[in-house]
């Protein structure tokens, strides 16, 4: 009678434990609030991304327009000596950024140094 007892109260302390959760999750609210127009879904703007560009008779060489001079969208200067043992440098205007962003091509002459040039094409 002893067991049965016990069995009785630990049946008792399951269905007060689930009572006990039952009665916690009820009083668990989530709220969800935001600005604007609930209706219209909107989407997270892309992240443009750094922008490597092919050097053409590279020798070490290396072109990249960083995130963050995509971003800014103006003209930029790179140096694209990379593991080369002289520079070179690529001017891009700031419409070549924005279609650099656009993933358009875009194609440059790099200056002339130690007596020659690359071109260098992005996307």
């Amino acid at each position: 009678m002893a067991n049965e007892h016990e069995t009785n109260q630990l049946l008792t302390r399951r269905e007060f434990t689930a009572e006990w959760a039952l009665a916690l999750l009820a009083g668990v609210t989530i709220t969800i609030t935001g600005c604007g127009d609930d209706d219209t879904p909107t989407s997270p703007s892309p992240t443009p991304e750094a922008a490597n560009g092919v050097v053409s008779a590279n020798h070490g060489h290396v072109a990249t327009a960083t995130a963050a001079q995509i971003t800014a969208g103006g003209a930029v200067a790179l140096d694209i000596r990379g593991e080369a043992t002289h520079p070179h440098t690529v001017e891009l205007t700031a419409d070549d950024v924005r279609r650099i962003s656009q993933r358009s091509q875009v194609v440059k002459t790099s200056t002339t140094d130690n007596g020659h040039q690359h071109t260098v094409t992005f996307n």
